[in-house]
């Protein structure tokens, strides 16, 4: 049974960043509520706010030391008020930074990696006697032996989507990329606990799983009886857990897409018909420098593949603009291969040096000006192309799982099987549920539809789940 006092602690979660820092933060929220916490969803009243951050992009650690400027007058003022706040800063920012993020930010009490937030009630402990601490190993393992069952926060959210983490850390290391310092060497988690966890999110209402992983399609995980899973397998299991209605996974490297894995788009009916599978260049001079071990014909005939055996699967990209050593050749190449795929929706950034990588060092650093204009090029053959593929979707009938609540009054908001953003009129006693939906309107980011049919409303207990002959 907690202490009293521990049961009225308040607690805010601020997230940067990807689809891994929200899982963690969710696994965060789920031990500090079994530590008797409450949530809450404004830091200013905390007793403890905790910064999940994100070190990908450029001048994310400054952001950081920015917001926890902020943070040290209120901290200044609730300890006026009697009243201590813990402020911590956890992931990637706080994993490079590390003690060095005390010395900045004399208000923080406690700074820990991406890799042991498993700690935090030891960690929080230890902080409020006092002691300043700085926690930054690698025990991944231990992580996921060690965090509760109990999806706490996702039952009080009335979640039905969520992020399952099964692989973290990578093996890659591409010259621009800081994964490989703040989340470690490749793992993958043991198949039986991920169906453990798997059960647990239908427990608390979930049925569309999206699976992680830093190089989530390299995962290689044992079963019980030992025999080696990869994703393909891991998905066919997933697919005949009871409850679950959909499955995605993201992040993919092109190099780990294997034929069992294209396969799978074709044979598992669980499995969305799209996919996030980043290039980066269109230019095999640039993925060299990049250190991406293909090329940009690979990537092409990994596409032809995977619509030969999914025909209506739509994609998705990242791409990098201005790279170090990047010509304008080498970005016509880039807008060639857009192009010649045609992506749904994409994801394009400046290139932006992180310490400590091998590229940003290099002597061949692009001027800003020419990264601006190349990049607003490809954004603009990105939006024609995805604003193309919405409009391709009017009046055409999806099954979309209406997740949340919608912008306006009468309204649920939900993903289209393609990951397509969608309003949709609908009374709120369906959310929570795959409805069948017309798309009435497209826009350039996301479409506006109705129900097709009035279906009757799920009784108590009852998601309502409606995929009988639905194409997914």
């Amino acid at each position: 049974m907690k202490h009293a006092e521990t049961a009225r602690k308040k607690a805010f979660i601020r997230t940067y960043g990807c689809q891994m820092n929200v899982y963690d933060s969710e696994r965060m929220s789920d031990l500090l509520i079994a530590e008797g916490y409450q949530l809450v969803e404004d830091g200013n009243d905390a007793d403890l706010v905790i910064l999940n951050t994100c070190h990908i992009r450029e001048k994310a650690a400054e952001k950081v030391y920015s917001e926890l400027g902020r943070l040290r007058i209120n901290k200044a003022h609730s300890k006026a008020e009697g009243r201590d706040t813990i402020i911590a800063v956890a992931g990637c920012v706080a994993q490079a930074e590390g003690e060095e993020m005390l010395r900045r930010a004399p208000a923080v009490d406690l700074v820990f990696g991406p890799q042991v937030y498993h700690r935090l009630p030891q960690l929080l402990s230890r902080a409020s006697a006092g002691e300043r601490v700085v926690e930054t190993e690698f025990p991944v393992e231990e992580k996921f032996d060690t965090l509760p069952k109990e999806r706490h926060s996702l039952a009080a959210q009335r979640a039905s989507a969520a992020f399952l983490t099964i692989q973290e850390g990578c093996d890659k290391f591409c010259t621009f990329c800081v994964v490989p310092y703040t989340r470690g060497a490749e793992f993958s988690r043991p198949v039986n606990v991920i169906l453990d966890e798997a059960k647990q999110l239908v427990n608390t209402g979930v049925c569309e799983i999206t699976l992680l992983g830093q190089n989530v399609n390299a995962y290689h995980g044992a079963n019980d009886t030992g025999r080696d899973y990869q994703l393909a397998d891991l998905l066919a299991a997933l697919a005949e857990v009871d409850g679950v209605e959909r499955l995605r996974y993201t992040t993919s490297h092109p190099r780990d897409m294997t034929p069992d894995l294209i396969a799978a788009h074709r044979d598992n009916s669980k499995l969305m018909p799209y996919l996030h599978l980043p290039i980066q260049s269109g230019s095999d001079k640039i993925l060299d420098a990049m250190n991406r071990k293909h090329t940009a014909a690979e990537y092409v005939a990994i596409i032809e593949d995977l619509r030969a055996a999914r025909p209506d699967i739509a994609l998705s990209s990242d791409f990098i603009v201005g790279f170090p050593g990047e010509t304008e050749d080498d970005f016509a190449d880039t807008l060639r291969l857009v192009s010649k795929v045609g992506f749904a929706q994409a994801y394009s950034f400046k290139y932006s040096p992180r310490p400590g990588t091998p590229a940003a060092d290099s002597e061949l650093q692009i001027d800003e000006a020419i990264k601006a204009e190349r990049l607003a090029r490809l954004q603009a053959l990105i939006g024609e192309q995805q604003a193309a593929f919405n409009r391709n979707s009017e009046n055409t009938v999806f099954p979309v799982l209406l997740d949340r609540e919608g912008r306006n009054p009468g309204q649920l908001a939900g993903r289209t099987p393609y990951l397509q953003a969608i309003q949709v009129e609908a009374p709120a006693e369906l959310r929570g549920t795959i409805q069948q939906v017309r798309v009435d309107r497209a826009g350039p980011h996301s479409l506006f539809g109705s129900l097709d049919e009035m279906p009757a409303m799920p009784s108590a207990g009852d998601r309502g789940i409606q995929m009988a002959g639905a194409s997914n």
